[in-house]
Order: C-alpha cells, then structure tokens, then sequence
C-alpha cells in the first residue's frame, strides 16, 4: 500500500473526527480536504462514508455507561424502553427520505453554491437559536424526551442530507429550538448518530462493493483508526465546552467558511461538485 495515500486517509480520518459530532459539516470539510489532497475519486466518497463508523464507536464509548446501562434495563425500565424508542423514532425518517431523495440530492444539491449559502445561512441560525428566550427550554434531559419531541429532531436530522448543514448542527441546534436544553439536545444528537452513521456506512459500502477489494483494507482501517481517536477527543471536549460555552463561535465559523468555499469554487482551487 501506498505510504503517501495511507497519510491521506490519516488526514481524512482526523478531518471526520473532529468534523462529525460539532455543527460545522463533516461532509463540507470532507469535500474541501478531499480536493486539496488530490483524495476524492469514487473510492474515497465511499471511504469519507465508511469512516464516519469510525468516529461512532467515539461516541459509543464515550456514552457506553449510559449505553449500557439502558439496554440493560430495557425489560424493566419504562425510562429506558423510552429512550431507546426515541432513538429510533428520530433515525427512522433519515431511513425514508434518504433512500427517497438521496441519490437526487447527491445529483442536484452538491454545488458551490448550495454549500456556501447552507454553511453561512446555518451560522445565522446558530446565532439565533443562541438569542432564543431562555424560558423556552421545556427538557432538561435526555430521559424526558416525548417520542413526539424524538420525532421532530429526526424530521431536523433530515436537513443534514443538504450538503453542508451538518447533521449534528441540526440536531443539536434543532434541539434547543424545539425546547430541548443544549445538554439534552446534544447527548441525544449524540445517540441519533449510532443507528443514522452506521447504517450509512453500512449502506454505502454494501451498494458500491463493486469499487472496493481486499488491497483497500489497510487504507480504510487506517482511516477508522485516525477518525476514532479524533472524535473521541473532540466528543470529551464538546460535552465539557457546553457547560459553560455556547455555539456561537461556531457560527462565525460556519459564516466564514461558507466565504471560503465560495472563494476556492470561484478561484477553482475546489471542485465542491458532485
């Protein structure tokens, strides 16, 4: 295997995890590292997919006590069978409209502009969720969720599939909008991403095995391996920033990059098209 395309997919890898779990777009700063590294063939739009598993094993470690301890109390715990209803109530319109919409998203929505004005337009809303009534939090945890609640941050989730929203960014943002408090809002962000990345993950490398062999292997462990250990630093991270910080930064990040990625397609440094 090649030494330098091994380093790509560490780079890539490292990318994704610090991308995924805060609400700034994995897929943006995926395509724009892709491009710039030369990594953005068929293959590795499969690989950015597969690896996202990867920086979900981050997340089930970081949150395994509580994991754990809920699906062991499934068959006795309404609070549990609960939560888990949850989880699934909010991954299963992801399920409907991706497999509905996906592929004409992925041919009509993939352009610089689309990107750019998700990016700068999601800053915005950052920043007004952030200026919201404080009294407008209604869930303080995550174990007080309706499946009604569960149900509208899976409808959120959805906007994710346009490319640069970030699907974290919509939950967690979505979340606080819809009166989740930012800590209940971000654990179940968090707990969304189980079933919704895997099965993305699964899904893609399943459908497009065709581009894929034995030789790809060391490149894709390589690439889970990097984006692990990257997600579980930023995920430890996030959830200690959110006590005391809020998400504006992040908005002004998101304004600002959505300026970049106008700049790259305009100078064309970035191919952002699909």
């Amino acid at each position: 295997m090649d030494i330098v395309l091994l380093v790509k997919a560490a780079i890539m890898g490292i990318v994704e995890g610090l991308t995924e779990f805060l609400p700034i777009s994995s897929t943006g700063h995926l395509i724009l590292a892709g491009s710039l590294l030369g990594f953005d063939d068929d293959k590795a739009k499969v690989f950015d997919i597969a690896i996202q598993t990867g920086a979900i094993f981050a997340v089930i470690l970081v949150y395994w006590q509580k994991i754990h301890s809920t699906v062991v109390a499934l068959p006795r715990q309404p609070k549990a069978r609960r939560l888990a209803l949850n989880v699934l109530i909010g991954f299963l319109p992801a399920v409907v409209l991706g497999l509905l919409f996906g592929k004409a998203i992925k041919a009509h929505l993939f352009t610089p502009l689309v990107v750019a004005s998700t990016f700068i337009l999601g800053g915005f809303v950052i920043l007004w969720a952030e200026r919201r009534a404080p009294g407008s939090v209604r869930v303080e945890h995550v174990d007080d969720m309706t499946p009604w609640e569960a149900l509208k941050v899976g409808l959120v989730q959805c906007l994710a599939m346009i490319p640069g929203t970030s699907r974290s960014g919509a939950t967690i943002i979505g979340g606080m909008l819809l009166g989740l408090s930012r800590k209940a809002a971000t654990d179940f962000s968090f707990f969304l991403a189980i079933p919704t990345l895997i099965g993305a993950g699964v899904y893609s490398l399943y459908k497009e095995r065709a581009l894929l062999s034995a030789a790809d292997i060391p490149l894709f462990m390589v690439g889970l391996v990097f984006s692990f250990v990257s997600a579980w630093l930023c995920v430890r991270w996030l959830l200690k920033y959110i006590s005391t910080h809020d998400f504006v930064p992040f908005a002004w990040y998101r304004i600002a990059f959505g300026i970049v990625v106008l700049a790259t397609a305009w100078s064309g440094m970035v191919v952002w098209a699909e």
